[in-house]
């Protein structure tokens, strides 16, 4: 598990992973907040449903795709934090009907 090395201050947003309250500074990426909570895994595998993490944090390896207010595949490390957020991890192979 990690943690920030400073305070965000005024910079700190309210996010929600998985329904409960986290807080988060703006701008940062949502798989690092992930990576702050004691389970670090931001989804499970289609086929084995083994638990994945962050890896690479800069949107090559697709390990870190979470559901975004909704929508499903969001690449964590690509995208910030916003107040308000509601972050799913995403379990096994995600439903394409709408």
């Amino acid at each position: 598990m990690f943690r920030k090395l400073h305070d965000p201050g005024a910079q700190a947003v309210t996010i929600f992973i998985d329904g409960s309250p986290v807080a988060a500074e703006a701008g940062e990426s949502v798989a690092a907040a992930l990576l702050r909570q004691p389970e670090v895994w931001s989804r499970r595998t289609p086929v084995s449903e083994s638990p994945r993490a962050p890896y690479c944090m800069m949107g090559v390896c697709f390990e870190c795709l979470v559901e975004v207010d909704g929508l499903g595949s969001v690449q964590g490390c690509l995208t910030p934090v916003r107040q308000g957020m509601r972050i799913a991890r995403q379990q096994g192979r995600r439903s394409l009907s709408a």
